[in-house]
This record gives structure tokens, sequence and C-alpha cells, in this order.
């Protein structure tokens, strides 16, 4: 395999170690944590994949971080950094969100707790991954916080562009720009972090487009790596309007197994913590005047599972298209691996035969697009993935002359 990716060389400290490809990023991040005063409000961006999550929380244990000498920020090894990176700092929050969007309530109590001061760290740390699902009320909210903050408090949003969040927010923000890393250097993270072989790491890596969350996930679990290739596999037979309308509907049962699968166990731990803090045996029903709570984690989960789904079928798509560049680049002759080099044979077969020209090619990878856009534009999942898959039918060839 080749060199060691940037995250890992020698000299960089170890809570930057599994940023592969970002050694701009992580230089610019390990000289602000040195600052008496950093900058208070900071948009991490880049594609998905690129790990704009992780270089926050990786800036977040640099500024906590123990060690006296500046270079050694980030040690990785010190309480506050492993606790920061464990996400169980006291005074780091993360906020996530899987709902279509932040609901306001969340961001107020984010900025309400911004002005107490640090309890036991250096600064007071806010990271809110996808800042692009914050609605236009949420984010006023935020923006006030935002420009005043208090002196020990420091935010880091997540987007994948700047031109994702609002003009007054990214205007207050220092930007930190990552790239997708080369599927290399994910391959060799995959292999020194969680000890995944090499061919699996490559594979993975490949296949994931270098995203790298996707790419530990595939390694991790050969039954998301099956579906995934379930999922490669079914344009290539959706050859008529019936076949077309069985895909759709297959490709919608995997999305949908994806999700259910990482709920199903996060859904009971909630379920079992609540009934805990409730001080209910494992068996005992819910007396009626705690079902209240019960039912919103409940809502909450529905809500999750639906986002999830949505999500998968999104990956998915991305998984489509990569499957019809690897064909543009069979008919076309250019040279170098496809994202489905595994898979090759099959590829220019389809290439040679049912994909037909390249410009119809193009026209598949365009209809992907659209399918992805009415999904994020809560098109019903069966509706959104049905048209796609009429429009990925192969056009029958009229005999020559006709």
């Amino acid at each position: 395999m080749s060199a060691a990716p940037e995250g890992a060389s020698a000299g960089v400290p170890e809570a930057f170690a599994d940023l592969p490809g970002q050694g701009a990023a992580v230089e610019q991040l390990r000289r602000a944590a040195v600052e008496d005063r950093p900058t208070h409000a900071w948009l991490f961006t880049g594609p998905p994949g690129s790990g704009r999550s992780s270089a926050a929380r990786a800036f977040a244990a640099a500024l906590q971080c123990e060690q006296a000498a500046p270079d050694a920020r980030g040690c990785g090894r010190c309480h506050a950094c492993r606790t920061c990176l464990a996400g169980t700092h006291p005074d780091v929050t993360v906020l996530a969100t899987e709902a279509v969007s932040y609901r306001i309530e969340d961001v107020r109590e984010l900025v309400e707790a911004g002005q107490s001061a640090p309890a036991t760290g250096r600064w007071r740390v806010f990271v809110m991954e996808d800042a692009d699902r914050m609605t236009e009320r949420a984010t006023n909210v935020l923006l006030k916080a935002i420009e005043e903050p208090p002196p020990r408090t420091i935010w880091m949003l997540c987007a994948p562009s700047p031109a994702d969040v609002l003009p007054t927010i990214r205007s207050r923000c220092r930007l930190v720009g990552l790239r997708i890393p080369e599927v290399c250097e994910v391959a060799e993270l995959l292999v020194r972090r969680d000890g995944v072989d090499p061919d699996t790491a490559l594979l993975t890596a490949r296949i994931a487009q270098s995203h790298v969350g996707v790419a530990r996930r595939l390694a991790r679990d050969p039954e998301a790596l099956r579906r995934r290739e379930e999922v490669v596999s079914l344009p290539l037979r959706a050859t008529a309007v019936s076949t077309a309308m069985e895909t759709a509907a297959e490709l919608v049962r995997v999305s949908a197994a994806e999700a259910e699968s990482s709920a199903q166990a996060r859904d009971a731990a909630e379920l079992a913590t609540l009934r805990r803090q409730l001080g209910l045996t494992e068996d005992e029903p819910v007396p009626p005047k705690l079902r209240q709570q019960v039912k919103r984690l409940e809502e909450d989960q529905a809500r999750r599972r639906k986002r999830s789904t949505r999500d998968a079928l999104d990956r998915a798509m991305v998984d489509l298209i990569g499957l019809f560049r690897d064909v543009l680049r069979v008919q076309l002759g250019a040279e170098g691996e496809l994202v489905n080099e595994h898979r090759r044979a099959e590829v220019e077969r389809y290439a040679a035969g049912p994909a037909g020209t390249s410009a119809e090619v193009v026209t598949r990878i365009d209809a992907v697009t659209t399918a992805r856009e009415r999904l994020a534009g809560n098109v019903p999942e069966q509706l959104a993935v049905e048209a796609l898959m009429l429009a990925l039918i192969p056009r029958r060839r009229g005999r020559p002359g006709r």
C-alpha cells in the first residue's frame, strides 16, 4: 500500500491523526489552538465524508488539551483530549439532528448554555453538525450569540459549503475548508485505526468514494456491504417497465433495511435507559402519568428512522452515480481504476450493450441527481424512486433504416 496518510504523518498530534489528507486544515487548526484568543466562531466545510465534524472535535481537543507545550496541543492522550474525542468533556457540546431540520428549541438551549463559563477547561465549545439544516428562525437565534459571544465561548459549525449557511452567519466565522481524501489515504486509516485487512480497506475506501464514515461501516459490517452491492446491481436489471417498478420497490426496501439495521439496537438502548431513569423494571407497564415521556421518545425515534431511510436512499443514489460514471469511463476509454473496479467485467458488458450512448448515460446521471433533489424536497420515496427507475430503462433500438 502507498505511504502513510497526511493525518498520520510524523509530528502531527494524535487528536488530528484521523483526518486523512487534511494537512492544510490541520496546520491551520494547530496554529489557532495555541492562540490566547482564538477566533470565536468557525465554519468547517467540505463534501460529505471529508470529516467536518471529526475536524471540529479534534480542534476542540486541541483547545482543551492539558499539555503545556503549544506544539503538543491535541496530544490525544491527556484526560481532556480523550474526553473531547469521546464526546464526554463537560465543556464541549456537540449538537446533531436526525430530523429534516434543527428545532428552534434545540438552538435556544444551546445559546443559553453558551452563556455559562467553562467548568473545567479553557473554553466552552459548541459543535453544530449539519448547520445547513437550521431553519431561518433557528439561524437568527444563533446569529445573536455569535455576534455577542461570551469571552470563553467558541462556536464550530459544520456544513457542506459556505453557501449552505446564511451570509450573516458565514461573514462572522473563520472558514476551514476540507477536501475529499484519496482512496489510499482512507484505506491507510482503516488499516491503522480499525485493524481492517488491506484488501478490504482498499475495496471499501474505493466504493465509498473516499467517504471515511461510509468506508468504515462497509469494512466492519459485511451485511451493509452486501446491501450496497445489491443496490449497484439494480439498474443493470431494469430493462422494462415491469422490472423498473420491481427494482424501485427493491431499492426502497434495501434502504429501509439499512436504516432499520442501525436503528433497532439504538432505539432499544434508549428505551431501556429511559425506563431506568423513570424507575421502571424491564417488564413493568408504563404508568399513565409517565406515558407522555415514552411517547415523546418514540416520536423522536420515528422521525430519526424516517430521516435514516432518506439518508440511506441518498447514499444509494450516490452509489448509482458512481456506477454510471464508471460506465462513462469505460465508454470513453479513460484510464484509471473504476469506483466499482471489482465489477469491471459487468460494467464493461453493460457499457457495450444496454447502456446505449454516452449521452444516454449522462442523462441517467441527471435522472439520479433529480431523484436526490426530489427526496430532499420530501417527495414520497416510492414515487421518486419509481420515476428514477423508469428513467434508467435502456431505450429500445429500432432496426437500421427505420
